[in-house]
């Protein structure tokens, strides 16, 4: 499961349930042994927030470029190492 975005703005305990109750599933779904992927800085951030980054699979602040990663793009740093 990739997340990438939370669900509304985690920052303010009014409007937190989406994002808390996204990261609840995230969680089973690590302990029933599905890869969990975070992508992102602000869903890095939601981990970091709720004590969860060591309850992921992965979790990157890579946000556009995990999604690029996902549309086949090229990655200018991976490209740059590769031909050195």
């Amino acid at each position: 499961i990739i997340w990438n975005g939370p669900m509304g703005v985690f920052e303010m305990a009014s409007f937190e349930t989406g994002t808390k109750a996204m990261m609840d599933v995230m969680c089973k779904a690590t302990e029933a042994g599905i890869v969990t992927v975070i992508g992102g800085g602000d869903t890095a951030t939601c981990c970091k927030k709720y004590d969860t980054e060591d309850k992921m699979t992965h979790v990157s602040t890579g946000g556009g470029a995990s999604l690029e990663l996902l549309e086949g793009k090229e990655m200018p740093g991976i490209a740059a190492l590769s031909s050195a």
